[in-house]
């Protein structure tokens, strides 16, 4: 059976998200015990922790423990903010997450990416399951067929853009604005597109990692060293974190008696930003993209510093237009059925090939005494080939039936009762199958 645990931004505060992902990789290997499932893939966001398991019998309440063992948080506090989906419900909820229905802002564009990498990730640690390839694969099959059949994706926005919709009356001039991009990741990819898009031209990179030099060259932007990054943050009028660091990278100790007094918070001004003509300090918008948390939340309370963080986001996310959106729901509800169906299906296998074993055991024994006479004369070649596609023909159009009602049953949960059947017309060869 498919599983799905999932704490997203509808159910849990940013801490608690925090919480989670900074445990992704014990969370994965506990989830992956083979006491427990048979194949884990975790899929970590901005906004959303999940994990789908194939752990056939798994009671959901087994999984949760193992979730709660795994991030260290009472049982009765996850309970509380995860959504447990289940067979093919936890199909429909992949499917929609892919398609970017399941998102702070509906119809964004990134979602079906980090859905890809997480299964390439499971697969990659030998964690996936045959189960579990077939479902994401699938996933990514939906989230196309929703963008090419819908207009939502055209019309949702990324996150990062929402982000830089809200602070465009602050930035004023695009063209002028110094932005400090932080993380060398495909969102920071995403981030930078975004930014370009918007007019902006004065860009720098730094990472954490180290790989500012790489990504600035490939992009072509100005890389910011180690030794340089408090410094580029004081000439900064923008900076947009998006870095896989698990603790905070800016603090409040860096914009201490950097900047200057009295700007307001975000959802309190209005206005543009001001910026020094005589380049000493100035505020600063600051758009933290990163969960864990890249920015210190401490760092809002500085006097001339505006922070910009995932919860403020989301709650600015628009209301997508509703006739894509049902239409996407539509698509994605029709793909988990045919799903699920398809996986029912093999139910009837091992019925199918015990039925087309009898059957083409007896037409084989037919063909060979139809061949004995025509080597001995008594029929022409000819008429003997003729009779043996004959006798093929024949036999398909005969299983067919059988075969479509069997996967028919078996769509139905009924497939032990199409077992029953053959093994009740063909007792002799199936005796197998009412095991």
């Amino acid at each position: 059976m498919l599983l799905c645990l999932t704490v997203d931004h509808r159910n849990a505060d940013l801490a608690l998200l925090e919480h989670i992902e900074r445990r992704t990789d014990t969370v994965t290997a506990t989830l992956s015990d083979p006491a427990l499932s048979r194949g884990a893939v975790v899929l970590a966001t901005c906004n959303r922790f999940e994990a789908y398991l194939d752990a056939p019998g798994l009671a959901p309440e087994h999984a949760l423990d193992g979730l709660a063992r795994a991030t260290g948080l009472p049982h009765g506090e996850l309970a509380a903010a995860c959504s447990v989906h289940r067979g093919e419900a936890a199909a429909e909820h992949l499917f929609a997450v892919s398609s970017g229905l399941e998102s702070a802002s509906v119809g964004e564009t990134e979602i079906a990416g980090q859905v890809r990498r997480a299964i390439d990730t499971a697969r990659a640690l030998g964690r996936s399951s045959t189960e579990l390839e077939q479902l994401f694969q699938q996933a990514i099959v939906v989230s196309k067929r929703v963008k090419h059949r819908t207009g939502l994706q055209s019309r949702g926005r990324s996150l990062v853009q929402l982000a830089l919709a809200l602070v465009d009356s602050r930035v004023g001039d695009w063209q002028t604005c110094r932005v400090l991009l932080i993380g060398t990741g495909a969102y920071a990819g995403a981030s930078l597109a975004a930014l370009r898009a918007h007019g902006a031209q004065r860009i720098a990179v730094y990472s954490p990692s180290g790989r500012a030099a790489s990504f600035a060259e490939s992009h072509g932007i100005r890389p910011v060293a180690h030794n340089d990054l408090d410094a580029e943050l004081r000439h900064s009028d923008l900076v947009v974190a998006c870095s896989t660091v698990h603790e905070p990278l800016l603090t409040r100790e860096r914009f201490d008696d950097t900047v200057t007094e009295g700007s307001p918070p975000f959802c309190a001004r209005f206005g543009r930003l001001s910026v020094s003509e005589r380049g000493r300090t100035r505020p600063r918008l600051l758009i933290d993209m990163g969960l864990p948390r890249n920015i210190s939340p401490g760092v809002a309370a500085v006097p001339g510093v505006e922070l910009l963080d995932l919860e403020t986001i989301a709650l600015h996310a628009p209301i997508p237009e509703l006739g894509a959106e049902l239409e996407a729901r539509d698509i994605v509800r029709t793909a988990a059925a045919e799903f699920t169906a398809l996986r029912a299906e093999r139910d009837a296998i091992p019925a199918l090939q015990e039925l087309r074993s009898f059957v083409n055991g007896m037409l084989d024994d037919e063909i060979r005494r139809i061949s004995h006479r025509a080597n001995g004369g008594a029929a022409e070649p000819a008429r003997t080939v003729e009779t043996e596609a004959a006798l093929r023909h024949l036999v398909g159009r005969l299983l067919h039936r059988p075969t479509v009602r069997l996967r028919e049953l078996a769509r139905a949960g009924r497939a032990a009762e199409g077992r029953a059947a053959v093994s009740a017309l063909f007792a002799e060869t199936s005796e197998h199958l009412s095991a």
